[in-house]
C-alpha cells in the first residue's frame, strides 16, 4: 500500500498503526530499533524535530519502506546504486 507523506505526523500515524497491527508495544519497538520509547512517541505524535536516523530505524524495524518521486531525471552519476 502506497500512501502520500506531506509531514511529520502522517509519519506518526502510519508508525503507530503498523506498530499496534504488528502486536508491538511502543517500548518493544523502542528497544528493536535502539532508541527509546520516549523517541518513539515523539515520532507516533509527528514532532518535528526527531532525528531523521531515528525515524529510519523505526521505518525499517517495522519494514517500512521509503520510496522519493523526484520531479525529473537525474544524471546517473547522482542515482543511489541497488
Amino acid at each position: 500500500m502506497q500512501v502520500q507523506i506531506d509531514q511529520a505526523s502522517d509519519i506518526g500515524q502510519y508508525v503507530r498503526a503498523v506498530r499496534k497491527a504488528q502486536g508491538l508495544r511502543q517500548d518493544d519497538l523502542a528497544a528493536m530499533a535502539g532508541t527509546s520509547h520516549v523517541v518513539l512517541g515523539n515520532i507516533e505524535r509527528g514532532k518535528d524535530t526527531v532525528q531523521i536516523g531515528r525515524v529510519f530505524e523505526l521505518l525499517r524495524q517495522l519494514g517500512i519502506r521509503v520510496q522519493l518521486d523526484l520531479p525529473m531525471d537525474l544524471p546517473a552519476t547522482t542515482r543511489k546504486q541497488p
